[in-house]
């Protein structure tokens, strides 16, 4: 037990865990981005159409299902065999949302590493105090 509680008590390991839980509200904000705003304009400038709904029936509708027949989420609900492309754009777009931001941040990152490394860049000069007990050993050196 006590070699868990070192596991957990470790810095890594709690960074990795808060980063989850960032990168899964963030993934939520991103997911409600691309169908509450892009995915909607999207449909609108190729003429309202609507991604959810895009889906290739791959089996029989059931006899009791009185829904529509275009309804992605309906047939689905009724057990209907679906692919759902539409689903699937929906998912690359918040795919491709993601991933640039994320390339935003290590870009960002290692710009800061950069700038961090120039301003460390050569090191301080030696004090005078140094510059005489470097003297003071050079010269015992030689004799």
């Amino acid at each position: 037990m006590g070699e868990f509680k070192a596991f957990i008590a470790r810095g890594n390991v709690l960074d990795l865990a808060v980063a989850v839980i960032i990168g899964a509200a963030f993934a939520t904000i991103v997911s409600s981005l691309t169908d509450d705003v892009l995915m909607p304009v999207i449909g609108a400038i190729f003429g309202g159409l609507d991604f959810s709904n895009y889906f290739i029936r791959l089996g029989p509708i059931p006899e009791a299902y009185a829904g529509s027949l275009d309804n992605y989420a309906a047939l689905k609900e009724a057990g209907v065999p679906m692919l759902g492309y539409g689903q699937f754009i929906t998912a690359v777009v918040n795919f491709l949302i993601l991933a640039f931001i994320i390339f935003q941040f290590v870009r960002m990152a290692a710009r800061l590493s950069r700038r961090k490394e120039e301003e460390a860049g050569a090191p301080p000069a030696p004090t005078d105090e140094l510059l005489v007990l470097r003297e003071i050993r050079d010269e015992l050196k030689r004799r």
